[in-house]
């Protein structure tokens, strides 16, 4: 597969051709720990997830890394009011996050690096901007002198010439289009602030320097693809490229920039003022399904506006169940098994499918994959494949060659999709199973009680891979459904 990306960088459509195809390095900006993600960043997890899985299918192998930002200015505020350390108040909203990504089936990354186990490394770029005199001194704080740093705006095209010199931003978040120099090293403002002692004095890392340093830490090197939400295109990547371009300035620092368009729901900007902020879990906690969900945020092309709706997470159930119902179909007619392969088996998948009639649906997919992840476009593909599917089933039109390599294309179109059954259906839960069930859950709800979270997480998973889906909210769970 040959694989053309929208490149934030050029503005333009390219084909991908990483620096090493054994090894594709990708990074990807991951949740600030604070709280339950929202549905606008579970898209942006969602997307990325789309993307290993299409480069996956296409062959290539990866070296992915999504960090972790435990601190930052709301997480030091936040811990202080609750009167407990940093890492006592990270470590729940940093279990959900995972918690979440297994249940919407977001394949695991190589790296999953956090903020606060970086800091070395962080202070170790603030030291090369200060030998090449990017990085100045003011009231005890370091910032990065932008107007030092040539290609500042490249990435985001913005135009800098006008911006104010000297005007410097302390906060890890600022306005966008506002044009500052921005902090590298926080100095220490009070006794209860989380701060390390080094070299540059006692403070903490500005936000922008983490991935940063983080990238330099995993891959030492720069990076294929860096993804991330559209609202962090400015400040926060430009600042990233002015980070690394300027402690490393013989080396590109990424390759091809890839950037995931916002969210709304029901046709406006989410906020709590409006009624119309979700997390994964108060969707759940109204009755809807995790494969629902994963189907109405990866339908969309990623560089579109995606208007959530709950109406739209109905559709996406009538679709799922029509994809769903069709391959139980093409099951019970065959009476004897076919071999489930995954991803890095995808040349023998399409190797299985010989009927022309039956391939040109998969080929049409894979080129809509490959077309900067043309999700739109190769649901399409599946769905005519679903209308040649059925109508020949109707007609008795296939045999069981036929249904095989429909079995097999169907496993493809999953290698991206993540949310198919190639089992047969469960039967119904007996009230044994039933009690059983309801144990499990008093029994995790003990464990989280106790802060026993690897033994709740297990139980989790174990009630998952028995197609048993609880449907927590932040009081806990509050009731369990069978996926189908």
């Amino acid at each position: 597969m040959i694989f053309k990306f929208y490149n934030t960088k050029t503005a333009k459509k390219e084909e991908f051709i990483p620096s090493n195809p054994n090894e594709v390095k990708i990074y990807s900006c991951g949740p600030t720990v604070y709280n339950f993600a929202h549905i606008g960043n579970i898209r942006s997890f969602l997307f990325v997830d789309v993307l290993r899985r299409a480069l996956k299918l296409g062959g290539f192998h990866l070296n992915q890394t999504m960090n972790i930002t435990d601190i930052d200015d709301k997480i030091i505020r936040e811990a202080i009011a609750g009167g407990v350390s940093v890492e006592e108040f990270t470590k729940p909203w940093t279990d959900a996050f995972f918690e979440d990504l297994k249940s919407l089936n977001i394949q695991s990354l190589e790296h999953y690096p956090k903020a606060t186990e970086s800091i070395g490394d962080m202070i170790s770029i603030v030291g090369k901007l200060k030998e090449k005199g990017l990085a100045y001194e003011k009231d005890g704080s370091l910032y990065y002198s932008i107007q030092k740093f040539s290609k500042y705006g490249k990435l985001s095209h913005i135009d800098v010439s006008g911006m104010k010199s000297g005007a410097r931003y302390d906060a890890d978040e600022y306005e966008k289009e506002d044009v500052r120099d921005f902090v590298l090293w926080k100095n220490r403002k009070t006794e209860g602030e989380k701060a390390w002692e080094s070299e540059l004095g006692i403070g903490r890392p500005g936000w922008h320097l983490e991935c940063s340093a983080m990238i330099r830490k995993i891959y030492n090197s720069g990076i294929d693809i860096h993804t991330g939400g559209i609202d962090l295109l400015f400040p926060h990547h430009e600042n990233e490229v002015a980070l690394s371009e300027g402690a490393f300035p013989e080396e590109t620092f990424v390759g091809t920039w890839l950037h995931c368009e916002h969210l709304l729901v029901d046709g406006e900007k989410m906020s709590k003022s409006k009624g119309n902020f979700y997390t994964l879990r108060d969707i759940l906690a109204k009755g809807y399904d995790v494969k629902q969900i994963r189907y109405h945020l990866i339908s969309a092309h990623y560089r579109s506006k995606l208007n959530f709706s709950l109406k739209k997470l109905d559709e996406s159930k009538q679709a799922l169940e029509r994809l769903q119902n069709t391959l139980f179909r093409i099951m019970s007619v065959l009476d004897f098994n076919w071999d489930k392969l995954d991803s890095s088996q995808s040349d023998l998948l399409r190797e299985r499918i010989k009927t022309e009639r039956i391939r040109s649906f998969v080929i049409d997919f894979e080129a809509a994959v490959a077309d900067d992840l043309n999700i739109p476009k190769a649901l399409a593909a599946i769905f005519d494949f679903v209308r040649e599917v059925n109508s020949g089933l109707d007609s008795n039109a296939w045999d069981n060659n036929n249904l095989t390599e429909m079995i097999y294309s169907f496993q493809v179109f999953d290698q991206i999709l993540g949310l198919l059954s190639f089992e047969k259906p469960l039967e119904t839960i007996d009230a044994n199973d039933k009690t059983n069930i309801e144990e499990k859950i008093a029994e995790r709800i003990m464990a989280k009680q106790n802060k026993d979270f690897a033994k709740a997480d297990s139980i989790r998973k174990e009630l998952l891979e028995q197609g048993i889906q609880l449907l927590d909210n932040k009081d806990g769970t509050t009731s369990w459904k069978r996926n189908q």
